[in-house]
């Protein structure tokens, strides 16, 4: 097993493909580059994808019920903006 990481853009919705079985760990911003880390089994060949959405605080989250597992929150400018990443994978 290793740990990847996985760089996001600040837009609504991101797919990723990973290893399949990968363990979502964190989101956080790396030198205002918002990544997610994820334990996976770098030898396993097959691939899954994975969605992702950035809700802004403060802004309406219409497709919540779309996405309803909480991953973690990031902040970019020094604290100024503030997401959240949620997903639809368990």
């Amino acid at each position: 097993m290793k740990i990847f990481k996985y760089p996001l853009t600040v837009s609504d919705v991101q797919i990723i493909s990973m290893p399949l079985g990968a363990l979502v760990l964190t989101v956080q911003a790396q030198r205002e580059t918002p990544c997610i880390w994820a334990e996976v089994d770098p030898e396993e060949a097959r691939r899954e994808t994975r969605r992702f959405r950035i809700y802004g605080t403060g802004h309406d989250m219409p497709d919540r019920k779309d996405f309803p597992h909480y991953v973690g929150t990031f902040q970019l400018a020094d604290g100024a903006l503030v997401f959240h990443v949620y997903t639809d994978y368990k």
